[in-house]
């Protein structure tokens, strides 16, 4: 009865939002950085930020440090969502949210360099799981697989926290999905929604990882974290400023220049982590080695990937900013040179050759 009275409470939470949002005009309108063509309700994923206000008032408030932490972050990405928010002030809440964070997971006693290292680790991974949510289902599609996970490490191997936060937020994230997992999304998660599903779920990582002293749990966010890491540094090649919003994810290019279904591409995300996290669950004591294999098969996968299809997202580039194909590829690299057709009898194929050579 509990989480059938949650289930209902969120989705009216979540209907009450859109009233909210269309009321004051809190949109995300489509440009040509977008991976969607119609106006649609920002910051649906508030209802992530809710089932824990729910869960904290249902059991004595539990976590307060984590929920305070929390709650810094979803009020300024919610802020951002309806008005920006320098880069600077967003830093300086996620620093302070982490070491919140790190106050509930019982870190403070450990070496400066340490928390250093994991406050910059952590950040990074927050913000990373923010860049990835661009197409309909994603967030809350990958975030469901990756609850579902810790939820059967929690109940079956090593209990590292109350279940019922686990579930809870899995309840909120199927609420969600129930919006934003579709062909013609309802709302979007914005910020505030997928900074917030991050945070929760770094959270229980960490927790996980701190009882278990196992850092291969991290393969948990396999996929998100190669997509985004390889695109970072794709992006410093190019030398493009990477705090700049993008098209340039392996996601992206799926749905924008190869035209795939957003389903369909938030799907094949789901089920490869999905069956990386149950062959790590059945590796044993190879979790390590588990891991390094994975994180290598992916970012082949990457790589090829973008070998192949990245002169699709140049050629939309150029258009975008109004200058010619032949202009964008000389300007990314001085040193290519690029014949038009009248320069040689070849000119085409020369010119795709090129393109490859500069991939």
């Amino acid at each position: 009865m509990y989480y059938l009275i949650i289930t209902l409470l969120l989705i009216g939470a979540e209907i009450a939002y859109f009233w909210i949002a269309d009321k004051y005009n809190i949109i995300d309108k489509p440009n040509e950085r977008s991976s969607h063509s119609r106006i649609t309700l920002r910051g649906g994923g508030v209802i992530f930020y809710l089932g824990m206000v729910v869960y904290c008032l249902t059991n004595g408030f539990a976590y307060p440090w984590f929920m305070l932490g929390l709650t810094g972050v979803a009020v300024v990405s919610f802020v951002d969502d309806v008005k920006m928010v320098s880069q600077k002030t967003r830093l300086v809440v996620q620093f302070s949210a982490m070491l919140l964070m790190f106050i509930e997971w019982g870190m403070l006693g450990l070496p400066l360099w340490w928390m250093i290292v994991a406050l910059i680790f952590c950040t990074g991974i927050l913000n990373a799981y923010n860049f990835m949510d661009g197409i309909n289902g994603i967030t809350g599609g990958y975030s469901l697989v990756v609850l579902a996970g810790l939820a059967y490490v929690n109940f079956f191997v090593e209990k590292f926290v109350d279940m019922q936060l686990i579930w809870v937020m899995m309840i909120a994230t199927g609420v969600f999905c129930l919006f934003n997992f579709r062909k013609k999304a309802r709302c979007f998660a914005g910020d505030v929604g997928s900074v917030s599903i991050a945070f929760v779920i770094l959270f229980l990582l960490g927790r996980l990882i701190i009882a278990t002293h196992d850092f291969s749990y991290l393969v948990f966010l396999a996929v998100y974290g190669v997509d985004s890491v390889l695109t970072i540094i794709h992006r410093l090649m190019l030398h493009e400023n990477i705090s700049e919003p993008h098209r340039k994810h392996m996601y992206q290019l799926l749905a924008n220049e190869l035209g795939v279904s957003h389903v369909v591409v938030s799907s094949v995300y789901m089920a490869v982590q999905a069956l990386i996290i149950t062959g790590f669950l059945f590796c044993g004591t190879y979790g390590y080695l588990y891991l390094i294999v994975c994180l290598l098969g992916l970012s082949i996968v990457y790589v090829l990937f973008m070998r192949e299809y990245f002169h699709l997202h140049l050629a939309h580039d150029c258009c975008a900013k109004n200058v010619s194909l032949v202009d964008g590829i000389e300007k990314l690299n001085p040193n290519v040179k690029v014949l038009c057709a009248n320069e040689t009898s070849s000119g085409l194929r020369y010119f795709l050759l090129r393109i490859r050579m500069l991939l």
